[in-house]
């Protein structure tokens, strides 16, 4: 039986790909658990139509990324720490560099900000940041002493 993959499947193949599968394995798991679709005519247009609009989706995403990556390139953010001479009293976060942003007019989330570990003394840092699967953009990110 031929189906549709709507899903990544182990040792079968990609979301998309039509492949040929025995009829109880297609009635019994596939089709039932939502990874696949019977490869119908029908089906096969619906797919290709959704499959085209998944493709404009990430390649305007794409563009947001790429626009918003423009405007990071010249973007720097302060924050201000308490801290003695060289140590800081807490630790500067992703969290801590995301809200710096948003006060800069840049919405970004702390899980994108790729900070490897807290930022504990004063300094200039450039902190990757990333926008889309396959665009990361730096970030001038100044600690100081309040």
């Amino acid at each position: 039986m031929k189906v549709i993959l709507k899903q990544e499947v182990n040792k079968l193949g990609q979301a998309g790909d039509v492949i040929n599968v025995t009829d109880g394995y297609a009635r019994n798991f596939l089709i039932p658990r939502g990874m696949a679709l019977p490869a119908t005519p029908v089906n096969l247009r619906l797919f290709e139509s959704l499959k085209q609009e998944k493709i404009k989706k990430r390649d305007k995403d794409r563009q947001q990324a790429e626009e918003l990556a423009e405007k990071l390139k010249d973007v720097s953010c302060t924050i201000v720490v308490k801290a003695n001479e060289e140590q800081l009293y807490g630790a500067v976060t992703n969290a801590d560099i995301a809200q710096a942003l948003e006060q800069e007019g840049i919405k970004v989330d702390k899980k994108d900000v790729l900070l490897e570990e807290p930022i504990k003394s004063l300094g200039v840092y450039q902190i990757p940041v990333k926008l889309h699967s396959e665009i990361k953009q730096q970030v001038k990110v100044w600690v100081v002493k309040k």
